[in-house]
């Protein structure tokens, strides 16, 4: 059964250590969630991830449903067994990429009329469907269909996209039948502080066992989105997990646990490796760059990472350039222990109540470094 054990809160809005129990294992909060769009994080497989430390990931419904098919996965004994990974895993349910892929979609107060974006095919999905086909992968979290309004827009256009997903919220709620399997519900709003707050406090009484900050990192800037999660997360309960998706630099998971985020997920480190960027304490590496051409040192001075425990920069730069694909998978096993690294110490830093001074050192290092940070 799924349940949420708060260890520790700095308030309604501060920092905060958590677990989360599924069917499938325990979530230490706060947490990183890799992104497994189709049912692999990309270059790595599900026994990698396990050794680098994931406790939960990301998959996506959408593009499930379209291929291999929901049927076929449930026939191979749900999504866990097809992508051979024990631990829990959350589906994102394509809201965003009604939002994403909008010319090839028809949007009414039922659902969603849209074309496959790979064959053309004509699909309908509603609030219901969307939870019977995570029922069926079998995920620990699902989350609920939603309208994720584009930036900028429209007052007009950002208030129906939040009276929509409030509605469509309801309908799964009332569609949800599995309890071991977890709804979260997802909050709208534009970059307006009081329309955040007031779906917040609207999903809060439809009582989801978690809750998400959606339709945030869609082209605004950082303060703004700062500000909306700023605003929203003191009206969620604080007994429920918090998730604020699709936002992801090092910088964004600091600050968002700074304000009582509890969940993340994103593509970056996964997609910045096959562009050759790699993260570190001290900002970012472009490992294409002629400086690190005879460059004997690791990725990243002090990282126990494989990359980093066996090749030089100098190395990982003639991969990159050369088109290898170690470049590609080296270089995303680095980010991605940095980004599981970064939320332990995190975690550490919360149980030992010195989260303002991890803080403090986080940005003092990066501005050692030299690197812009964002």
């Amino acid at each position: 059964m799924f349940k949420f054990h708060l260890i520790r809160s700095a308030g309604p809005a501060g920092p905060r250590l958590g677990e989360i129990h599924t069917g499938h294992g325990v979530i230490q909060t706060p947490v990183f969630m890799p992104v497994a769009t189709y049912g692999t994080v990309k270059t790595m497989t599900s026994e990698e991830m396990g050794e680098l430390g994931a406790m939960i990931i990301l998959s996506n419904v959408y593009h499930l449903y379209l291929r291999p098919g929901v049927e076929l996965i449930r026939e191979l004994g749900g999504l866990h067994r097809f992508m051979n990974w024990p631990g829990p895993i959350l589906t994102d349910s394509g809201g965003f990429q009604v939002f994403s892929l909008a010319p090839f979609r028809t949007l009414s107060e039922e659902g969603v009329l849209f074309r496959s974006h790979l064959n053309g095919d004509q699909h309908f999905l509603t609030p219901e469907k969307v939870v019977e086909l995570q029922e069926a992968l079998g995920v620990d979290i699902m989350m609920c269909l939603d309208e994720c309004p584009p930036f900028p827009c429209k007052e007009s256009e950002a208030r129906r996209a939040m009276d929509l997903t409030l509605k469509w919220a309801g309908r799964s709620r009332a569609a949800w039948g599995q309890p071991g399997q977890a709804l979260f519900a997802i909050v709208q709003g534009g970059m307006n502080p009081e329309w955040r707050r007031e779906q917040a406090q609207a999903l809060r009484e439809l009582d989801f066992p978690g809750y998400a900050l959606g339709g945030l990192s869609v082209g605004e800037d950082k303060e703004t989105t700062l500000a909306m999660v700023a605003a929203t997360t003191p009206e969620l309960p604080e007994d429920k997990p918090r998730y604020l998706m699709g936002i992801g630099t090092p910088e964004d998971l600091v600050e968002g646990v700074a304000r009582g985020i509890d969940m993340f997920d994103c593509v970056l480190p996964t997609r910045n490796a096959r562009n050759g960027m790699a993260f570190t304490d001290t900002g970012r590496v472009v490992i294409k760059n002629a400086a690190y051409a005879r460059d004997p040192g690791p990725l990243a001075e002090g990282c126990g990472c494989y990359a980093c425990r066996h090749y030089s920069r100098a190395y990982l730069r003639h991969l990159f350039v050369s088109r290898e694909i170690l470049a590609y998978r080296l270089l995303t096993w680095h980010n991605l222990y940095y980004y599981f690294n970064l939320m332990a110490r995190m975690r550490e830093a919360l149980a030992d109540h010195r989260f303002a001074a991890f803080r403090r050192d986080f940005y003092a290092k990066r501005l050692e470094g030299g690197t812009p940070i964002g």
